[in-house]
């Protein structure tokens, strides 16, 4: 079964790439702001639904941007439809990717306690 899990990675690098081609190229929406990036995609085995993970930077409000890319989600999907060949094109799911803001956090304790050590 190790060649459906790699079309399955190939389908959500795939998936990936061109959902954040349309959000920097296409999507024109003065609200949306600061740098977007579409960190990883996970598409359920039956390509019904995708989990589209984003990492946001300098944006002013994360929120209203992650309320933007639902409500354009469908637009993205249907771009989506005319660039990639899949039977059905799955339906997007967006949420924020914690794990960069988790590491930055982990980052910034570990130079505290540095500094507390060499005192």
């Amino acid at each position: 079964m190790p060649s459906n899990n790699s079309r399955m990675n190939k389908i959500d690098e795939e998936l990936r790439k061109e959902i954040s081609n349309i959000i920097s190229l296409e999507l024109r929406n003065p609200h949306l702001t600061g740098l977007i990036s579409v960190s990883k995609v996970k598409t359920t085995p039956d390509l019904r639904f995708a989990k589209v993970y984003i990492t946001m930077i300098n944006e002013k409000n994360k929120k209203q941007n992650l309320s933007i890319l639902k409500q354009s989600s469908g637009h993205i999907r249907s771009a989506l439809a005319k660039r990639i060949n899949l039977r059905n094109t799955p339906e997007l799911v967006f949420e924020f990717d914690e794990s960069i803001e988790y590491g930055s956090r982990i980052d910034e304790i570990l130079k505290d306690i540095t500094k507390d050590l060499k005192k």
